[in-house]
């Protein structure tokens, strides 16, 4: 079977100041693009003869990942990379439409005139991404317009608390989006809010941003062999778009 470390080419180089951060940022992101899909084993020694570097830093990198909740700590096996189980799912989920909800009635009312903009023009970005089928850019214009109402909340524990369940999430997003019947119908349910925020509706944003990522929640809830067959999917395939 083909691991993703043995792809042909030489490893990134790191400078040795930070050379734990490095490892860190690198590895985080080929976790969460899915090159190291769920279930990935990470052997230290492999990792840093891939990264030219020594075993310390990766340790010390699988570590951080670890606290992150991005990979497991297994004694005197390898580090293996995450997957969510489709109650885990279901739960990330509830926790992220609380955490959203939330942040939306925390943000309203700092919002100013850039802010609607800037929620217009990411919503612009996923209009033109979704006929393209362009998926990495409706994705990040997605995340893009929920991470505004985080950012705008101004509280520092909830941003702490989302961060870091939305890092676990965004590797699963076909499932998400097949979930809640595609693209368009999740432009749609943006734009209800978008409309919501230029009234000044606070409660009703909250609201509408809640039924938007429930969509999702019900078929977790109803259909669990179609949310396992949707998860399992992205596992063996091990990519995200």
């Amino acid at each position: 079977m083909h691991h993703p470390l043995d792809a042909a080419g030489p490893g990134p180089k790191f400078a040795n100041v930070t050379l734990t951060q490095q490892v860190y940022d690198h590895l985080r992101q080929s976790i969460l693009s899915n090159a190291f899909p769920p279930d990935t084993p990470l052997p230290e020694e492999a990792l840093a003869t891939r990264l030219n570097v020594s075993r310390v830093p990766v340790r010390e990198a699988l570590r951080r990942l670890a606290a992150d909740g991005l990979v497991r700590l297994v004694p005197r096996q390898a580090a293996v990379v995450t997957s969510l189980s489709p109650k885990q799912f279901l739960d990330a989920y509830r926790l992220r439409e609380a955490l959203e909800t939330l942040a939306v009635r925390l943000a309203l009312p700092r919002f100013v005139p850039e802010d609607i903009r800037k929620l217009e023009r990411f919503q612009n970005e996923m209009r033109a991404a979704a006929p393209r089928g362009d998926v990495e850019q409706f994705f990040a214009a997605n995340a893009a317009f929920h991470g505004l109402f985080v950012d705008r909340a101004d509280n520092d524990y909830l941003k702490a608390t989302y961060e870091p369940l939305i890092d676990q999430m965004r590797r699963y997003r076909s499932p998400s989006a097949d979930l809640r019947g595609g693209l368009e119908r999740s432009i749609d349910e943006h734009e209800a809010v978008l409309d919501a925020v230029r009234a000044g509706d606070s409660p009703g944003a909250a609201r509408l941003l809640g039924e938007h990522i429930q969509v999702p929640q019900r078929i977790l809830e109803t259909e669990p062999q179609v949310s396992n067959l949707t998860l399992q999917g992205v596992l063996k395939n091990g990519v995200a778009n």
